[in-house]
């Protein structure tokens, strides 16, 4: 996990590298300078040499200020490495996940994904910080205050080695009951980023529901939950500053009292035992020891914390895409015919139900095919394995005669052209909406599809025509507008087959009659296939497939189906009564 995450530090790998190199030297000089200090009192203000107090004062002026220069230089190299390493890792993921198949983001849910790109980097990235200073700093002024204080006095630096035992033990017990918690912490805040997701999705059913009261509860209940884990495990934490204190305190009172009564025994002769200078210097060296080792529990506590959020992130690096393409794949999609040839497929391996059950099924190219079926009944399903968004369980899908998984993705994607049932438009002007479909669309390549989707003829009222603005997910447009707009998008991409998944349900009845006259009249040569709900966006087609629980219940041109089917025949009677069926 460690190396995974380590080659996202790529240019800033020098930067990470400069960071301990200069705090090792802050530290080096942080420990040299108490040792000074004892000889500055000892031989020069205990013998009262102003030459001596200058020499060595000036000394420890220029140290100070390399200390301050070194410390500054670690800190601004830390600082660039862990922001620079964040930054790597959140475009590592994002590119990650851009190769992910529908199934893998189904496995991490859009809400988990957030989190991860935002608050789990943001602690990794701390933890990392804390590393390349704090991890380098601690242990090597631990061991340079030791060797020190077991230079000047082997007995008394033996005290600071007994604090050792006990907070090794307090950390051990900090560890075992903050880590699960700090784990079901950032679960939680899956849920969190869930509920605030679904409520910004759906504000305006919330508001005209005056469910408002509900959500701020549903919010809140979450909130709670993020509130008792955090506190449990923070509680726990919240140990780890007493315990660091007790030694600490501890070690300065045993020094004191020991060393005191080695002064007093040696009669403040530095040749027989320990002087005042040395004592002085053993309690800076007690401070420093206790503080590297505070720093370092501050270390454990961010590794603590970041841990799991570091297992997250492997998690979306080491996930692999579901589809990928196989050696040698096929660059080219000789025509738009498709077949199903005993197709099973379900969402998850271990389902107890198939979503498709064998599935046979042939589309010639250039022909128009309706699919038609109740909720649930898997239409949807059925289109997205064309362009291999899923991969089936059993059987193959041929497009042009070639097995789906046989050719190269972006080859295939950008021969077939999906509107889906959910209309998605990005913020910005109608013609950059547009060239999502063609980059390179020309204004008339643009016209001219807009014409074919019945689009045009809003566009050009508007006072910018094809320069409006669409605002984000297309609020400033009225539904028929969104869908018309992504039927012309699909159509620059001058596809072999257009897959239309009950896109035209916001249009009127003549509306969406224009637009499959035009695509008859204009696209022959374009595979058509149109999932509809109403039995009159089918009616004309040269087929229509009527599916029922996964299965094909019937399959026939509409007036044979009429004589055939049960289920098409309801429908139809059924929407005839209602006034929906039109010639």
């Amino acid at each position: 996990m460690i190396k995974k995450l380590a080659a996202s530090i790529r240019e800033y790998k020098t930067a990470a590298i400069l960071t301990p190199i200069f705090v090792i030297l802050e530290l080096v000089l942080d420990v040299l300078i108490p040792y000074l200090m004892s000889k500055l009192i000892d031989n020069g203000i205990y013998a009262n040499d102003m030459d001596y107090i200058l020499k060595f004062g000036s000394l420890l002026v220029a140290l100070a200020l390399l200390t301050i220069l070194f410390g500054a230089l670690a800190g601004k190299f830390s600082a660039v490495a862990s922001a620079g390493f964040a930054k790597n890792l959140r475009k590592d993921m994002y590119y990650c996940i851009q190769d992910y198949s529908f199934s893998n983001i189904d496995k991490f849910t859009t809400s988990s994904i957030v989190t991860r790109l935002t608050t789990d980097v943001a602690n990794v990235q701390n933890a990392f910080m804390m590393l390349t200073r704090v991890a380098f700093r601690s242990p090597g002024m631990l061991m340079f205050a030791l060797f020190m204080a077991f230079r000047i006095d082997a007995n008394l630096a033996l005290i600071y080695l007994a604090c050792v035992p006990v907070l090794g033990i307090g950390f051990y017990l900090i560890i075992r009951f903050a880590h699960p918690l700090f784990e079901k912490v950032f679960k939680t805040y899956d849920k969190l980023n869930g509920v605030v997701q679904e409520n910004l999705h759906g504000i305006r059913v919330v508001k005209s529901f005056n469910r408002e009261d509900y959500e701020i509860k549903k919010f809140d209940k979450i909130s709670d939950e993020i509130y008792k884990y955090f506190s449990t495990a923070e509680k726990i934490i919240a140990f780890n500053a007493p315990l660091m204190q007790f030694c600490m305190y501890a070690c300065m009172i045993l020094i004191s009292w020991l060393g005191a009564k080695a002064i007093v025994a040696s009669g403040n002769d530095s040749l027989a035992g320990l002087s005042t200078g040395e004592l002085t210097s053993l309690f800076t060296y007690a401070s420093q020891v206790l503080i590297s080792l505070m720093m370092l529990s501050m270390v454990f506590v961010m590794i603590l914390i970041s841990r799991p959020s570091a297992e997250r992130i492997y998690e979306i690096l080491n996930e692999k895409s579901d589809i990928v393409n196989k050696e040698n794949p096929v660059y080219e999609v000789k025509d738009g015919s498709v077949s199903f040839r005993n197709v099973k497929f379900a969402y998850s391996k271990t389902a107890d139900k198939l979503c498709l059950d064998n599935i046979n099924l042939e589309i010639k190219s250039g022909e128009m095919v309706g699919i038609i079926g109740g909720t649930g009944s898997s239409k949807s399903t059925l289109v997205q394995l064309i362009p291999r968004l899923y991969d089936v369980q059993e059987g193959c899908v041929l497009v042009g005669g070639v097995d789906v998984r046989e050719y190269d993705l972006k080859t295939l994607r950008s021969k077939v052209a999906m509107v889906l049932q959910k209309n998605v438009l990005f913020s910005g002007t109608i013609k950059e909406n547009l060239r999502w479909g063609k980059e390179d669309a020309t204004d008339e390549e643009m016209i001219n599809a807009c014409r074919l989707a019945q689009a045009d003829e809003f566009i050009s009222k508007m006072p910018d025509q094809y320069d409006t603005f669409v605002e984000h997910g297309g609020a400033n447009l009225s539904g028929g507008q969104k869908q018309r707009l992504c039927i012309a998008r699909a159509l620059l991409k001058d596809p072999k087959i257009l897959i239309l998944d009950d896109s035209t349900s916001a249009v009127d009845t003549a509306t969406d009659a224009s637009i499959r006259k035009a695509f008859r009249e204009k696209l022959p040569h374009i595979t058509k296939i149109i999932i509809a709900q109403r039995i009159a966006s089918v009616k004309d087609a040269d087929k229509i497939i009527v599916l029922d629980d996964g299965k094909i219940a019937a399959c026939g041109t509409h007036d044979e189906l009429l004589q055939t089917s049960d289920i098409y025949r309801e429908v139809y009677e059924s929407q005839t009564r209602a006034g929906v069926v039109h010639e």
